[in-house]
């Protein structure tokens, strides 16, 4: 007898720059965040878009498609990396369609005419920087110089201020609630700047304040809160990933 499915294979293929998942196996409460986790992860890579393929997938409830639109949800603003479906069969397509995913993930009936839809958007350059810091005293200094360098880099030396201070938090938080070296992240892409820091730990952040001394005590997810337009988390398949975005109407 065969076993049951404990995970869903993906296998991933590049194509125009523009990754292409394959997803074998079945989708139900068991495999749902797996695939999730999966297609966020492809899509913090920053790609043009996220193509999944769902013909091999066998979904014996409707709504467990609305595991693209989880997905999808989660990186809305930032990354703001579309993600497409390939479905060949008609059937299947209306179901998805049925299930509402379609109205923030399309759906395709081959391929070619996804990579097509992921190809016709908008033609901004996005700058990105990356790197991962070490735990020691140290730090958060290497952050801010990181930050400060590449902004510096990029023309954008206006959110310096901002973007140093979001870092330092991001960064704070990793080294006093986590055993990971944080990964930092900038990116630039239009008039915003986005400050982002990946941990290995899937605790979701949150502002706590100190009840007992009152206001004296503010969280540093407050700051992010009152200097940034949004910020949130993203769950990854090693961690997560805690982002900022920092718009034009935010800077100093």
């Amino acid at each position: 007898m065969a076993e049951p499915w404990s995970a869903i294979r993906v296998a991933t293929h590049a194509q125009h720059d523009v990754p292409i998942l394959v997803a074998d196996g079945v989708l139900d409460s068991s495999t749902y965040r797996g695939l999730r986790d999966t297609v966020i992860k492809a899509a913090l890579d920053e790609p043009r878009a996220v193509i999944v393929d769902v013909d091999r997938l066998a979904v014996p409830t409707a709504t467990a498609w609305t595991v693209f639109t989880s997905a999808r949800w989660h990186v809305s603003i930032w990354p703001d990396v579309p993600i497409l479906l390939v479905c060949s069969a008609p059937q299947v397509r209306r179901a998805i369609t049925a299930a509402g995913v379609a109205r923030y993930v399309p759906v395709h009936p081959g391929r070619e005419s996804a990579l097509r839809a992921a190809h016709s958007g908008s033609s901004h350059v996005r700058r990105r920087a990356r790197t991962e810091l070490p735990r020691s005293p140290g730090t958060v200094t290497l952050a801010r110089a990181a930050v400060t360098d590449w902004l510096t880099a990029w023309d954008s030396r206006d959110v310096i201020p901002i973007a140093s201070t979001v870092a330092t938090v991001f960064v704070e938080n990793v080294l006093d609630h986590t055993e990971s070296a944080p990964v930092l992240i900038v990116e630039s892409y239009r008039d915003d700047v986005t400050v982002a820091v990946e941990d290995c730990s899937n605790r979701l952040p949150g502002r706590h304040e100190d009840a007992a001394r009152g206001a004296e005590i503010v969280s540093g997810l407050a700051f992010v809160s009152a200097l940034c337009r949004a910020w949130g988390a993203t769950p990854t398949s090693s961690g997560k990933t805690v982002w900022a975005l920092v718009g034009r109407e935010n800077r100093f």
